[in-house]
């Protein structure tokens, strides 16, 4: 047996409690597989609460995926789960992100839950944590009986397998292909799922409109594992005394909550042999002196931590990698060459390549005493500013220990290319440091010292560390009603997008109206000159098309063009020059909005878009002819929304000259009769254009209801192929 816990409830952890069962996850596609396992066996409820929760990413790959009856993907999986059983519960709680991360998040992620998921999914957005910080805690919770917590989101760039290959056909998310990545989750069962579901239905019913609906909890006096325990996982950990420590920012309804800095300052008081760390980041100065202490304290002190080498662009490289050399600089003071490293896991082939492992683990061991699985970076904001929280194992068993040393060992050897039982004696010997860090093989992983002077220099006053690791949130505290101070938030998504459309709606406008102002013949009377000048000479088609062309960029009406050449060109010319016109600009434009789509405008759009992109597909060419016969939008406008949708160039052009070309008929009597009453008024003159008018308002009711009776009878006929496929 072990001496006593350091777990003090209300100074270093939130709860003190036990778990029956226990096992790190270590790397994504453990994790992922884990949690598909899971959640396919819920029965009565599933709260995710996350950083993240992106539904295109998949949870299997390879023979898995292809052999599972379930859905890979966690947005088909989720919604596969609740049209199964109607009586299932989900909850799904994500960050409400900042500006910074939206390149790295789904656009419209809620919008895609609520719209993809039947009536017994619900989805929100957490925007109330103060401006700068995050909601950076990761926990599900299945059927009150089992609960995953780390450092894993369900979020893009995640996925990976313990070999972290150099070439790596999973690590290919919907943005594109990415590096190796390590990290760790753990899952559990017992009496602290209680707790971390107490956790998490806080998180949302502060938050939410409906609270979550009690289940009630398991009997936990049992020897047999959950039912929702993930299949292929077996439990390390077993009876363990453990605690659950957090950190929650100052806001409206809570009070400022730093348990985990409190825990791991007296965690690393408790160490007297060897200290391993992995962490995604490592800027809390309070963290290396503690350290350093300790190692004066304890000669026979050693510390080994293993972190990420180059950094993701100049915001982590100015505010993070600086700062880690000031860190670096801390821990090494006065202390004796050897007994701490900073490392990084790299790794070259044969062939020479080389490639960086990305860690985003929140690892803590402290001899084999005690493990910290948690999503707390050693970072002023994990300390104060954003919601996190760890789980704290204590060896309070024999069996508990191996286990602890079993999970350090293992991850050791995973960074160093050894094997995991070759690790325990390197540590038992007199300088584990430089036993750990001599005789890598090469070609396979191995940690290497980090100098982070390759990158950027130490700096006392750092304006990307003030905004990227800041321990005080960015805004200043404002009054409500009651006289009571808040924090302000970070600006709600929904806000960010809708500031972003008026910007670009108002730029766009503004050129319009800089180019009508500056660009002397922009208008209808300068037009109908420029192309009278080319009647009955060579070049009069080329300028049509020249002018449809110029016309359909700058978003000129349409109409007026088409009457204009009506006029000018005849009945019979102007129709035909009209319409060549109109397909050469509406495809070209229909070839600037596939651009700008590929560029991010389908992303931004969102699910209401790809609703209507769906509905275009269907109809094809028939659905671009209806619209060609409604005015209902701009010509240049239609013609830039169909280039964002998926609909082919081909049938976009057909669809638009069967749409157009009544109408140019029309418009080409209307035209003409105009500029005949000028040249020749008579009654005759009127005739005709009250006929061309009559005809043209005819061509729209008529192909109104063209449109409704095709669209009719296409449902029917697909309504009773189903009925006879059925």
């Amino acid at each position: 047996m072990t001496k006593q816990n350091i777990f003090e409830p209300g100074k270093n952890c939130w709860q003190e409690t036990q778990a029956c069962y226990s096992t790190p996850l270590i790397d994504c596609a453990n994790y992922y597989r884990a949690l598909h396992s899971s959640i396919c066996k819920a029965e009565k409820q599933i709260i995710i609460v996350g950083w993240d929760i992106d539904s295109r990413i998949r949870l299997l790959h390879g023979e898995e995926e292809e052999q599972s009856e379930a859905p890979s993907r966690i947005g088909d999986l989720i919604r596969w789960k609740a049209e199964q059983n109607p009586d299932l519960k989900i909850y799904l709680l994500r960050w409400d992100s900042s500006f910074a991360f939206f390149d790295q998040r789904e656009m419209w992620a809620l919008e895609v839950w609520q719209d993809k998921t039947p009536e017994n999914v619900q989805a929100i957005l957490d925007d109330s944590i103060p401006m700068g910080g995050s909601q950076h805690q990761k926990i599900v919770v299945i059927d009150n009986e089992v609960v995953f917590s780390g450092g894993m989101d369900v979020a893009l760039h995640r996925w990976d397998t313990r070999e972290h290959k150099i070439d790596e056909p999973g690590r290919n998310g919907p943005d594109g292909e990415y590096g190796p990545f390590h990290d760790v989750q753990i899952v559990s069962s017992g009496p602290l799922v209680k707790h971390f579901a107490e956790l998490a239905h806080w998180r949302w019913n502060r938050i939410a409109d409906n609270p979550i609906e009690s289940i009630g909890f398991p009997d936990t006096d049992t020897d047999d594992l959950p039912g929702c325990w993930p299949d292929g996982v077996k439990p390390c950990f077993t009876n363990a005394d453990c605690a659950i420590a957090r950190t929650i920012p100052e806001m409206e309804d809570t009070e400022l909550v730093q348990e985990v800095r409190h825990m791991l300052i007296n965690l690393i008081g408790q160490a007297e042999k060897f200290i391993y760390i992995e962490n995604q980041f490592a800027t809390r100065e309070e963290i290396a002196y503690a350290i350093n202490k300790r190692m004066k304290e304890c000669p026979d002190l050693h510390v080994v931590i293993v972190s990420s080498y180059d950094p993701k662009g100049l915001f982590e490289s100015e505010a993070y990698w600086a700062s880690r050399i000031t860190f670096k600089n801390i821990i090494e003071k006065d202390i004796d060459d050897g007994r701490v490293m900073m490392t990084y896991s790299s790794i070259r082939d044969q062939q020479g390549r080389m490639a960086y492992k990305r860690v985003h683990s929140k690892v803590m061991t402290i001899d084999n005493q005690y493990l910290v699985i948690g999503s707390s970076n050693l970072s002023n904001r994990s300390m104060t500013l954003d919601t996190e929280v760890d789980l704290v194992f204590h060896g309070s068993t024999e069996e508990n220990q191996r286990c602890i040393e079993f999970v350090r060992n293992d991850l050791l050897a995973e960074h160093t290319g050894r094997e995991t039982d070759q690790m325990q004696d390197l540590i038992n010997s007199d300088a584990p440091v430089t036993a750990i860090m001599e005789g890598q093989l090469a070609h396979g992983y191995v940690l290497t010292e980090i100098d982070d002077s390759e990158f950027t220099t130490a700096s006392e006053t750092n304006v990307f560390r003030s905004i990227s690791d800041p321990e005080e949130p960015l805004g200043p505290a404002i009054p409500d009603f009651h006289g009571k101070f808040s924090a302000i938030t970070n600006p709600r998504r929904r806000t960010i997008m809708i500031s972003l459309g008026v910007i670009i709606l108002a730029l766009i406008a503004g050129a319009l109206i800089l180019i009508s102002n500056t660009v002397p013949w922009l208008d209808g009377d300068r037009i109908q000159a420029f192309l009278e000048e080319s009647r009955g000479t060579y070049f009069a088609l080329p300028t049509v098309l020249l002018v449809y062309l110029v016309g359909g960029l700058l978003f000129f009406p349409v109409t007026v063009l088409s009457l204009a050449v009506a006029a000018i060109f005849g009945p019979i010319w102007g129709p035909l020059y009209g319409i060549m016109g109109a397909l050469l600009s509406a495809g070209t434009t229909f070839l600037l909005g596939k651009l700008l789509g590929n560029a991010g405008l389908r992303k931004l759009g969102g699910p209401k878009v790809e609703a209507v992109d769906e509905k275009l597909k269907k109809s094809g060419i028939i659905g671009v002819a209806a619209i060609r016969m409604l005015p209902v939008a701009p010509f240049s406008l239609v013609n830039l929304v169909a280039g964002i949708s998926s609909i082919t160039l081909v049938q976009f052009l057909i669809g638009t000259f069967l749409g157009m070309a009544p109408q140019m008929v029309a418009k080409g009597l209307v035209g003409d009769s105009i500029m005949q009453i000028f040249r020749n008024p008579s009654a005759e003159t009127v005739t005709y254009l009250v006929g061309g008018l009559v005809f043209w308002l005819a061509m729209i009711i008529g192909s109104q209801k063209a449109a409704k009776m095709y669209q009719a009878k296409k449902e029917e006929a697909k309504e009773e192929s189903e009925e006879c496929i059925a």
